[in-house]
């Protein structure tokens, strides 16, 4: 197959060919690009391999370009890196590898492209194109990895068991290409990930949460995780989350299967939203249901509290994970703790104080609450689902109206601690807190406005309780 013209669009591979030339040296488009150029997905990433010098023919190809960009090199690889245009360009000489059995890492020597294309992970990432002057535009294609984009296999070049053993992340790999690309894994390299689950142990989980990562972006995610699941790879990093797995029956009652159950619902979430940390948020809004879950003879199975101790797992598990403890944790954290709350709020006689509070608890969470939510029914009833959606539109509703008139969302004290200071002439100290305390109740609860002018007579009113003194009245001037 040739793709000279296919090539002939972008310019950075005539480069290439020039600068080849000039150094004599071959040089070949691999990996991704070419797999995303054979499945007409967009791909801003190009890696060259030349049989020769990488960092060489990156200088040399900057050199022709005229374009005198800033070439990040990298020594002790034998990579450079260049930016053109809006392609992000990687150079490497071929190589060969070998593995030692307690790393990942790779002993490296020079090689052929043979050499480099047995190296690959999977057929479909091992093809070539050429960028020499003889064959220009040539695709190479050693594994039958066209064959294998076509009846959208994952399979590896060499042993499946060699592969994954020498470099356990590849496991990893596989199942995200499968669940990006929705390929299938074939049976032989599938069947090498069970076998070889434990050596993921040699892996640092920042890697293992980088792929994980991305499974979790993929279109619908749930292929990826079933398929670690079945691999026996999620029990080796996330065992909290194949806990929620099975069902327990007793009296003839029986739970659902949580594991199932998260899936949906991210599934769910993933159709309104691709934001990585509220598809975090659905992974993690039940896993506590393990911990919690008790059977009463008569009220059958529940799992009381399972919100709460869920919120309190979520940085071990970020933190177990790799991921931040930032304030992407926290907005997951927050969703995990509130996502059973606007349910309660869907009855006619709710008081608008109990509004108030949950829009004061989740201020900027509100929206994602709400998509969490909603990704939470996933009753097989189209009229239960009907029902539920319906009721979380009056919560909104309420949401709005409540919001319009209080203005409770990122609710800040209509009077600071430095008012209440200033007024009685008083340090800092424990009372201030507790009338700054008393006056967030108060709003939340409706007694008094959201506004300075009543929330400072209260404060007056609670500071002569206390026996404080009002020396200046910040209301006269």
């Amino acid at each position: 197959m040739e793709f000279s013209k296919t090539l002939a669009g972008n310019k950075i591979f005539d480069l290439v060919r020039q600068a080849s030339g000039e150094l004599g040296v071959q040089s070949y488009v691999i990996g991704g690009f070419v797999r995303d150029l054979l499945l007409k997905r967009p791909c801003k990433d190009i890696d060259i391999v030349c049989v020769g010098s990488g960092i060489a023919l990156a200088k040399k190809v900057d050199l022709l370009s005229g374009e005198g960009q800033k070439i990040t090199v990298f020594k002790n690889f034998g990579t450079a890196m260049l930016r053109f245009g809006e392609y992000e360009i990687e150079f490497v000489g071929a190589r060969k590898e070998s593995y030692n059995r307690n790393s990942r890492k790779p002993i490296v020597e020079d090689g052929t492209l043979e050499d480099d294309q047995n190296r690959r992970d999977f057929t479909i990432n091992a093809l070539a194109i050429s960028l020499n002057e003889e064959d220009y535009g040539q695709l190479i294609d050693p594994f039958d990895g066209l064959k294998d984009l076509k009846a959208k296999m994952i399979r590896t070049p060499l042993d499946p068991d060699i592969t994954f053993s020498d470099d356990p992340l590849r496991m990893m790999r596989a199942i995200r290409f499968a669940a990006q690309l929705a390929f299938d894994i074939v049976p032989d390299t599938f069947d090498a990930i069970i076998k070889n689950t434990e050596r993921l142990q040699i892996v640092s989980m920042e890697r293992i949460s980088d792929e994980l990562n991305k499974i979790i972006l993929s279109q619908p995610p749930s292929y990826g995780f079933n398929l670690l699941f079945h691999a026996g790879l999620l029990k080796e990093f996330f065992p909290e989350m194949v806990a929620l797995y099975g069902r327990e029956t007793i009296n003839n009652q029986s739970h659902k299967d949580n594991f199932y159950h998260t899936l949906k619902v991210l599934d769910n979430l993933s159709q309104m939203s691709d934001d990585l940390w509220l598809r975090w948020a659905a992974i993690l809004h039940d896993i506590a249901k393990p911990a919690t879950k008790r059977f009463d003879p008569k009220a059958g199975w529940t799992f009381h509290g399972h919100e709460d101790k869920g919120a309190r797992m979520v940085p071990g598990i970020f933190r177990k994970l790799k991921l931040p403890l930032n304030d992407k944790m926290k907005l997951v954290q927050k969703l995990v703790k509130l996502h059973l709350r606007p349910i309660a709020l869907v009855s006619e006689e709710i008081s608008d104080s109990a509004v108030r509070r949950l829009l004061f608890e989740a201020g900027d969470a509100v929206e994602p609450l709400m998509m969490l939510c909603r990704a939470d029914i996933t009753t097989k009833d189209p009229r239960k689902t009907k029902k539920f959606l319906r009721n979380f539109d009056l919560v909104e509703k309420k949401f709005e109206e409540v919001e319009e008139k209080d203005k409770i969302r990122n609710f800040q004290p209509p009077v600071s601690g430095e008012n209440i200071m200033a007024s009685f002439g008083i340090g800092p100290s424990k009372v201030v807190g507790e009338i700054k305390e008393e006056i967030k109740e108060a709003v939340l609860e409706g007694e008094i406005s959201n506004n300075f002018t009543e929330a400072y007579q209260l404060m007056i009113e609670l500071g002569k309780k206390k026996n404080l003194n009002l020396q200046n009245n910040l209301l006269e001037k």
